[in-house]
C-alpha cells in the first residue's frame, strides 16, 4: 500500500493515543467547471483508475478556490497524479483539461483517528515484527469481545482492546481468556480478565430468530457456530425426537424445537441448564424442548428410554393453529396435536475436545427394540453428529483418525461416506481453531450391531 495511505506510526504505544493518528494527504483535486459535468467524468475517472480511492472519504468535495462559485465540486485524484506533471495524466483527464471542463488545483485532505480502520491503527501501533500477523479475529456475545492473544502480544492487550471497542460500535466489553477452554473447565467456562469497558458479561444473543440472555462467564456460547447450529438444525424433520447430549444454553435445541421439533435437551452445567431453560420460555419452545442437567454419558441412554416411555405415554405437543380470517365463515382451526414417536432420530454432541469419548454409551441404546427399525418398521436408526478436533493438514489423515477413535469406541470400523448409509461416516469439516487445528463433525447412523448390542 501506498506509504501516503498508512496511518501515521505511533510504534509501541501501550495507551491509546488519537491525536496520533492526524495526518496530511496533499492530493490534486479536478474543479468542474459545471456540476452537470461531475457524475460524467466521475464514471470516466473511476473507470481509468484516476479517482482518489480511500475507504472514509468521498472523492466529490468543495471546490477550495476563494474565486469558485458557492455549491462547485471538486473530484479527488488518485495520490499518483500531479498537477504539475501531465505525463501522469490519462487520456481522459488530459482530454478534460484541454476542453476546460476541468481545472486541477492542489488539495489536501485532512485525516484523523476516525479515518482508518483498526486494522489500520493495529498496524501503525504494533512493533514491525508483531505486524505480520496481527490479531484481527474474536468472538463475541452480545456487547462482550473475547480475545484469545498469544503471548506475544500482552504487551499490547488494552491498547489492541481499546481500539476494537473504538472501530465496533456494539462492543463495551472486552475480555482476554487466561486459560484453556475445556482443560481447566468440565463446562467449557475460563478464566478471564477484562481488557476494556465494564465487568458485566450478561449478555443478549440473537440467532436464527432465537433470543438467549446469560452470563457469558458461567456458560459456552461461540457466536464463530452460527452456521454449524444452522446446518443441524436443518437436518432435522417436524415431529422427530433429537437428543443433544451436550446442549449449552440451546442453539440448537431452541431453534430445532421452534420448528416442531422435539428435543431431549441435556448440559451437565446447572447454569447452562438454567439458562437453557430460560431461552426456552423466551423463545416459546417448552413443547417441544425438554431440558436435562445429567452427566452425558448417562444422558445417552436415558434419553433413548425415556423418548419411548413418553411415546407410549401418548405424551405430545401441539402446533399453533393456522392463522384464521374473521371474515371466513368456517370454524376456526384448532391446534395440531403431534405425538412423541417412539424413538430418537439424532443425537447431537458438541463438545469437540471429548465428545468420542462418548460413543460407548450407545451400546445397546436399543437392546431387545429391534421390532422399533427397520425391517419391522419404516424407522431408521439414529444418525450420530459428533464434533471433534483433529490436526490441519491432509484430509485422508485426519479423516482416517477419527474414523479410528469412533472405532475404538464402538468397536465398528467406518469408512468416510454419507451419514444415512449404515457403516459409512460423513465428515464435515466445521472451522480451523487453531493454526494446526481444525473442528469437524462426524456424522453416522448407529450401526445395527453396535445399538442392538448388550449392555452389560
Amino acid at each position: 500500500m501506498n506509504s501516503l495511505f498508512r496511518a501515521p506510526a505511533a510504534r509501541g504505544i501501550k495507551k491509546l493515543d488519537t491525536s496520533l493518528f492526524s495526518k496530511v494527504l496533499p492530493t490534486t483535486a479536478a474543479a468542474v467547471r459545471d456540476n452537470k459535468l461531475l457524475s460524467k467524468y466521475r464514471k470516466h475517472l473511476e473507470k481509468s483508475d484516476e479517482l482518489l480511492r480511500l475507504r472514509t472519504i468521498s472523492p466529490i468535495v468543495e471546490d477550495p478556490s476563494p474565486t469558485a462559485a458557492k455549491g462547485q465540486k471538486c473530484l479527488l485524484l488518485a495520490a499518483e497524479l500531479k498537477r504539475s506533471a501531465p505525463e501522469t495524466w490519462g487520456p481522459v483527464l488530459q482530454e478534460a483539461v484541454k476542453a476546460g471542463d476541468l481545472t486541477l488545483r492542489e488539495y489536501d485532505v485532512h485525516l484523523d483517528y476516525s479515518h482508518w480502520s483498526y486494522y489500520d491503527v493495529m498496524k501503525s501501533i504494533l512493533p514491525e515484527e508483531l505486524a505480520d500477523e496481527i490479531p484481527v479475529g474474536f468472538n463475541s456475545a452480545g456487547h462482550v469481545a473475547h480475545l484469545n492473544l498469544r503471548d506475544r502480544y500482552l504487551p499490547y492487550r488494552y491498547v489492541i482492546a481499546e481500539a476494537i471497542i473504538d472501530k465496533n460500535p456494539t462492543i463495551r466489553t472486552v475480555i482476554n481468556k487466561i486459560d484453556n477452554v475445556g482443560g481447566e473447565s468440565e463446562f467449557r467456562t475460563f478464566a478471564y480478565e477484562v481488557l476494556a469497558g465494564p465487568d458485566d458479561l450478561e449478555v443478549e444473543v440473537h440467532e436464527a430468530n432465537c433470543t438467549f440472555k446469560f452470563d457469558y462467564s458461567k456458560t459456552y456460547w461461540n457466536t464463530k457456530l452460527s452456521t454449524e447450529h444452522a446446518r443441524l438444525v436443518s437436518l432435522f424433520e417436524p415431529g422427530q425426537v433429537v437428543a443433544d447430549v451436550m446442549a449449552g444454553i440451546g442453539p440448537f435445541a431452541v431453534p430445532a424445537g421452534k420448528k416442531g421439533v422435539f428435543v431431549w435437551a441435556n448440559d451437565k452445567n446447572p447454569e447452562s441448564y438454567n439458562y437453557l431453560k430460560d431461552a426456552m420460555k423466551r423463545n416459546k419452545t417448552g413443547d417441544f424442548v425438554r431440558p436435562f442437567n445429567e452427566d452425558g454419558h448417562d444422558f445417552i441412554r436415558f434419553a433413548a428410554d425415556d423418548v419411548l416411555r413418553a411415546s407410549k405415554a401418548t405424551e405430545h405437543a401441539h402446533l399453533p393453529a393456522p392463522k384464521h380470517s374473521r371474515k371466513s365463515l368456517e370454524p376456526p382451526p384448532k391446534p395440531v396435536r403431534v405425538d412423541i414417536p417412539p424413538t430418537i432420530s439424532h443425537f447431537v454432541m458438541n463438545l469437540p475436545a471429548s465428545a468420542l469419548e462418548f460413543l460407548h454409551n450407545f451400546r445397546g441404546i436399543y437392546e431387545g427394540q429391534e421390532a422399533l427399525f427397520s425391517p419391522a418398521t419404516q424407522t431408521k436408526l439414529p444418525i450420530v453428529h459428533a464434533h471433534c478436533f483433529a490436526l490441519k493438514g491432509d484430509d485422508e489423515v485426519a479423516f482416517k483418525e477419527i474414523c479410528d477413535r469412533i472405532e475404538a469406541e464402538i468397536g465398528v470400523r467406518l469408512k468416510s461416506g454419507k451419514m444415512g448409509v449404515e457403516g459409512e461416516v460423513e465428515i464435515t469439516e466445521v472451522r480451523d481453531v487453531a493454526p494446526s487445528k481444525r473442528m469437524f463433525c462426524a456424522s453416522f447412523r448407529i450401526p445395527s450391531q453396535v445399538a442392538f448390542a448388550s449392555r452389560k
